[in-house]
C-alpha cells in the first residue's frame, strides 16, 4: 500500500500538459455527436482571477466534464469582456496605454484560469477590444442601422462628472454613477440608440418559454420590461399660462379607479408645461435645473426626498369640471415614462404619499378591504392593496378590476374639445438603449460625420475603424476628440471635409454577442450560420445575478436584432440559466477600525469562543460580519495561494461542496482543509483498492456475496445520484455521495484483510466508480488515481459509467411523513408494506402524537412508496 502523498503540485501541472498534448477539449465542427454548449459569463481582465471565478467555472466545467463523458460534442470556450473604464482609469493612474495594460492583465488571468485546470477550448478564445472582434461588432451595428434597429437623437442622460460619460439608466446607483461613485447629472447630449422597444412584447411573452432560467431572473426581466395596462386621460387646465397654447395635461395611469382619490397632478422638469411656466418664473426655472442635476433613474428618484414646486396652475378632474387640483413640478416624474405628468392619488400610492405629507396636500382613502375602515389604513403609509371604492361616488362598493371598467367606459364617452377625455394604452416601462459612451477605450462606432450629408457609415472595405494608439490621457475627457488626424476624415458620399464619431459602443454591446462569436471566432463575418445555429442557443449558461436585467436582457435583443439581419436563425441566447451564489468570507479590523486581512491574523478557540490576533504583533483583531469577499475590506482570499498549498482540486472540491451552489459559499481556512483531507484520503482508498482489489478489466465472478454486494450496491446507487444530481446543478449533493462512496469503500478495505473474489472484485469497481465520478469535480487526482489503477487511457476521454438498475433496487424505501401538510418525520418500510402496515406504523410515530396535540387523528393517506399525510 503507498504511503506517499498525493502531490497536487507535481501532478497537476503534469495532466493539464497531457490534456493540452492530445487538444483533447478542442471542439471538431466535423464531429457527427449531438452538440452540448456549455459557456460561463467571459471576465474583465483586472489582473488577477478571485475565489468567485474559482466557483464561476469549476461549475461550468462539471458540466463540461460530465457531458463529454456522456457522449455530447461539448462546446466551452474563454474569452475576455476587455473594454472598459477600468483600462483608462489605469492608463491614467499607471502612465500606461490601454491596450497595453489590457493585454499584459489576459495573459495573467489566462495563466491563473489554466491553474484551474478546466477543460476549455483555448482555441476559440476571444477578446472584445481585438480588432478581429470588434470589427464584426461594427458591421453588426451598420446592419442594425440599415434594419431602422439603430438611430441617432437627441436625448437626456446620466452624466458621470468624474469618469466623463454617459451611463445608461441601470448604471445609476442611488444617483450615482456605478464605477466612480460620483453624483450623476442630467445633459442633453445627441446619442446612438438601439431600438430594444421594437421587441418589447416579444422579450416580456418569451420569458415564459425559458423553464430553465431562474423565475426570480424572470421576474426581475418582467419588471424592468414593465407592461402595464391603463388610461391616457386628459384634464382641462383652468388658468393656462402665457399664450394658452398649454390648455390640458395628458396623463398616463394604471389606476383610473382611483381618480376619486387624486389630489395634484405632478409633471416632470422637462415637461414642456414645466418650461413654459419656467418661462416667467425665475424660482421654478431654478428648481427645473435642480432637477436636472439628480440622475434619471427610477431606482434613485424612489428613494431620493420627493420634491416639488407649485406652477400656479390648477386642472379640472375629468369625472368631475368644478373641482380643481394644483399642478406642481416634481422630480420624482420621468419626463420619458408614460407621458411626463402624473395624477397625485396619496392614499394608495407611497411616493405620491410622501409628497402629499410633504406639501400638505389631501390623502383621501379610496380603496379599503371590505370591512376594514379606510381611514386607519393609511395612518402611516399608502395601501396599495385590493379591495372595494370607498368614497368614489358612483363607484363606491365595485371591486378594483369594475371599477376601473366604470371609468374606462365613462372616459372613453366624455369629451374635451372634440376628442375622448380617455383612452385605453398600454405602456412599457423599458427605453431604448443609448449605447454612446465619450471615452477612448470602446469599440468605436462606425460613422462619419458629414456638414452636407449628414451620419454615413463607414464603407465595408474600411472595416474595421481601428482606434489610434497614438492618444493622451493627461487631459479630462475622450482622447478621441482630441485626435485630430484620426478624427479628420474624406466623407465616403461626397469625398468632402468630414469627422469620424468620437463615441464608442457601450461595454455591454460587447458582451450581447460573444456567445455567437465563440461559435465561429476566426470568421471574416460575426457568424457562419450554419454553424451558430448548429450550437446555438448556449444548453447552460452560468453566471452572477447581479447581470439579471442588463447583459441578459440586452443579449436577448441582439439575440432577435441578429435573426432580423440574418446572422441567426434563433431568438433566444440561452437555452438554460443557473445563477450561482457569492463567495463570502468574515470580515476583519483593528482597534482602529482599518480593514484587515485574513493573511495577517491568527484564529484561536478558548472556552466557545473565537479570538483573532495580529500575526505580526498579536493585537487583537475585532471579528466582523461575513461578507461578500472584495478587495477594500481585504476579506479576498487569493487562489493561487490556495493553488500552491493544497492545489486546484482542493480549490475546486471545497467551492462544490460547502453549500447548495444558488447560495453563498462561506470561505473557511477549516473547510479548505477538509477538503483537501478529501483528496488525500481518495489517494490513499484508491492505492489499496489497487493493491488488493481484481485487476483492472477483471470479470465479475459468478457467485457475489452479501457484503460484496452491499458495497457494489452503494456505488452504483452513489454513482446514480452524482449523474443525476449534476444534471440538476446539485453539486454539494455529488460531493455528499463521493463521501459516501469512500466510506463503504474504506470499510471494505478496513474488514477484507484477504478478500476473496468477489469482493476484490467489488473493491476494483467501486474504486474505478469513485475515481470517474470525481473526475469532473477534480479531474487531476482523478486522472492520476486512473493510472494508479493499471489505466494506460485518460479518465477525461472515458465514457460515463452506468449503473447497473439492478444494483439500485433496494427491498426499503424512505418515506416522509407529514402532519396537516407539513413533514415532521421520516419512516423506512419494506418496498412490498401495505398501507395498513405503514399506517398502523405513523399514528404510534412520538412525533405525530406530539403535532397532533388533543386533536384526534382523522385520516391517514398512504402514498405507495412516496409519502404519508397524517390529517388531523
Amino acid at each position: 500500500m503507498t504511503t506517499e502523498r498525493y502531490n497536487a503540485r507535481e501532478a497537476e501541472p503534469r495532466w493539464q500538459a497531457r490534456w493540452d498534448e492530445r487538444k483533447l477539449f478542442q471542439t471538431n465542427e466535423a464531429d457527427g455527436r449531438p452538440t452540448y454548449y456549455v459557456l460561463e459569463m467571459f471576465p474583465y481582465p483586472s489582473g488577477r482571477i478571485h475565489m468567485g471565478h474559482v466557483r464561476n467555472y469549476a461549475m461550468g466545467d462539471v458540466v463540461a466534464r460530465y457531458k463529454r463523458a456522456k457522449g455530447f460534442d461539448v462546446l466551452h470556450p474563454m474569452g475576455w469582456d476587455a473594454f472598459g473604464l477600468p483600462a483608462e482609469n489605469a492608463a491614467i493612474e499607471r502612465k500606461v496605454h490601454p491596450k497595453a495594460w489590457t493585454y499584459e492583465n489576459i495573459a495573467t488571468m489566462r495563466n491563473q484560469l489554466k491553474s484551474i485546470g478546466l477543460s476549455l477550448d483555448w482555441s476559440r478564445e476571444i477578446a472584445t477590444c481585438d480588432p478581429d472582434y470588434y470589427a464584426q461588432q461594427q458591421r453588426l451595428f451598420l446592419d442594425f442601422l440599415k434594419a431602422g434597429l439603430a438611430y441617432r437623437r437627441k436625448s437626456k442622460v446620466n452624466w458621470d462628472p468624474v469618469d466623463n460619460t454617459v451611463l445608461a439608466n441601470e448604471q445609476v446607483i442611488d444617483g450615482r454613477g456605478w464605477r466612480s461613485g460620483a453624483l450623476v447629472e442630467q445633459r442633453e447630449l445627441t446619442q446612438w440608440f438601439l431600438k430594444i422597444t421594437a421587441f418589447s412584447e416579444e422579450l416580456l411573452s418569451a420569458l415564459d418559454g425559458l423553464p430553465r432560467w431562474p423565475e426570480k431572473v424572470r421576474t426581475m426581466q418582467k419588471n424592468w420590461i414593465g407592461r402595464s395596462e391603463g388610461m391616457l386621460v386628459r384634464w382641462a387646465l383652468a388658468n393656462a399660462h402665457g399664450d394658452g397654447a398649454l390648455k390640458e395635461v395628458e396623463v398616463y395611469t394604471t389606476r383610473p379607479d382611483t381618480l376619486f382619490g387624486a389630489s395634484f397632478i405632478a409633471v416632470s422638469a422637462d415637461h414642456p408645461l414645466a418650461a413654459a411656466c419656467a418661462a416667467c418664473d425665475p424660482k421654478l426655472n431654478a428648481f427645473v435645473e435642480e432637477c436636472r442635476r439628480a440622475g434619471t433613474s427610477l431606482a434613485a428618484l424612489e428613494t431620493a426626498e420627493k420634491k416639488g414646486y407649485d406652477t400656479g396652475l390648477r386642472a379640472s378632474h375629468p369625472l368631475d369640471p368644478s373641482w380643481e387640483l394644483p399642478v406642481y413640478v416634481a422630480n420624482f416624474v420621468l419626463m420619458d415614462y408614460g407621458t411626463g405628468a402624473i395624477f397625485g392619488c396619496p392614499a394608495h400610492d407611497q411616493r405620491d404619499y410622501d409628497f402629499a405629507r410633504a406639501y400638505g396636500l389631501p390623502i383621501k382613502p379610496v380603496v379599503a378591504p371590505p370591512g376594514a375602515d379606510a381611514e386607519a389604513l393609511i395612518a402611516d403609509a399608502a395601501y396599495d392593496g385590493d379591495g372595494v371604492l370607498v368614497n368614489s361616488r358612483f363607484l363606491d362598493g365595485l371591486d378594483v378590476a369594475a371599477a376601473k371598467e366604470e371609468v374606462a367606459r365613462r372616459l372613453e364617452a366624455a369629451t374635451l374639445g372634440n376628442r375622448p377625455v380617455g383612452e385605453r394604452k398600454v405602456n412599457w416601462r423599458l427605453r431604448d438603449w443609448g449605447i454612446s459612451r465619450q471615452r477612448y477605450w470602446g469599440c468605436p462606432i462606425p460613422i462619419i460625420h458629414c456638414e452636407a450629408c449628414g451620419p454615413q457609415p463607414v464603407p465595408d472595405d474600411q472595416l474595421p475603424v481601428l482606434l489610434p494608439e497614438d492618444v493622451s490621457f493627461d487631459q479630462p475627457g475622450n482622447p478621441l476628440d482630441r485626435n485630430e488626424a484620426w478624427r479628420n476624415v474624406s466623407c465616403p458620399a461626397c469625398g468632402g471635409p468630414a469627422r469620424r464619431e468620437t463615441d464608442t459602443m457601450d461595454t455591454f454591446v460587447d458582451s450581447s454577442w460573444y456567445y455567437a462569436r465563440f461559435t465561429a471566432p476566426r470568421a471574416a463575418t460575426p457568424t457562419e450560420r450554419a454553424v451558430a445555429d448548429r450550437w446555438l442557443p448556449v444548453d447552460q449558461y452560468i453566471g452572477g445575478v447581479e447581470h439579471a436585467i442588463l447583459h441578459l436582457l440586452y443579449s436577448r435583443f441582439f439575440t432577435r436584432a441578429m435573426k432580423m439581419t440574418g446572422h441567426l436563425g434563433i431568438d433566444e441566447p440561452f437555452a438554460g440559466l443557473f445563477t450561482q451564489g457569492m463567495v463570502v468570507h468574515e470580515t476583519y479590523r483593528d482597534a482602529s477600525g482599518q480593514w484587515v486581512a485574513p493573511s495577517e491574523i491568527a484564529i484561536s478557540e478558548a472556552e466557545g469562543q473565537r479570538r483573532a490576533a495580529r500575526l505580526s504583533n498579536g493585537d487583537p483583531i475585532e471579528i466582523g460580519p461575513i461578507e461578500k469577499m472584495s478587495k477594500s475590506k481585504k476579506n479576498t482570499v487569493d487562489p493561487n495561494d490556495i493553488i500552491e498549498t493544497y492545489g486546484a482540486d482542493t480549490a475546486r472540491w471545497f467551492m462544490l461542496s460547502d453549500s447548495p451552489p444558488e447560495r453563498d459559499v462561506i470561505w473557511t481556512e477549516a473547510g479548505v482543509e477538509g477538503a483537501s483531507r478529501f483528496v488525500q484520503r481518495v489517494w490513499r482508498l484508491v492505492n489499496e483498492a489497487a493493491e488488493r482489489g481484481a485487476p483492472a478489466g477483471a470479470a465479475a465472478p459468478e457467485q457475489i456475496g452479501a457484503p460484496a454486494e452491499a458495497l457494489r450496491r452503494t456505488a452504483h446507487g452513489a454513482l446514480a445520484r452524482v449523474g443525476e444530481s449534476i444534471e440538476r446543478f446539485h453539486f454539494n449533493r455529488c460531493v455528499a455521495a463521493a463521501n459516501e462512496l469512500a466510506n463503504a469503500l474504506g470499510q471494505a478495505l478496513q474488514a477484507a484483510r484477504e478478500p476473496d473474489a468477489d469482493i476484490r472484485f467489488a473493491l476494483r469497481e467501486a474504486a474505478e466508480i469513485l475515481v470517474r465520478m470525481i473526475a469532473p469535480f477534480t479531474p487531476h487526482l482523478a486522472e492520476e488515481c486512473w493510472a494508479a489503477l493499471g489505466h494506460e487511457t485518460l479518465v477525461a476521454e472515458e465514457a460515463w459509467p452506468e449503473a447497473d438498475p439492478a444494483l439500485l433496487a433496494s427491498d426499503s424505501v424512505t418515506l416522509p411523513v407529514q402532519v396537516n401538510g407539513k413533514k415532521r418525520d421520516e419512516i423506512v418500510v419494506a418496498r412490498d408494506a401495505d398501507a395498513a402496515t405503514i399506517e398502523k406504523m405513523v399514528r404510534e410515530l412520538d412525533v405525530v402524537l406530539k403535532a397532533v396535540g388533543d386533536k384526534p387523528i382523522r385520516k391517514v393517506i398512504v402514498v405507495p412508496q412516496r409519502i404519508v399525510n397524517v390529517v388531523a
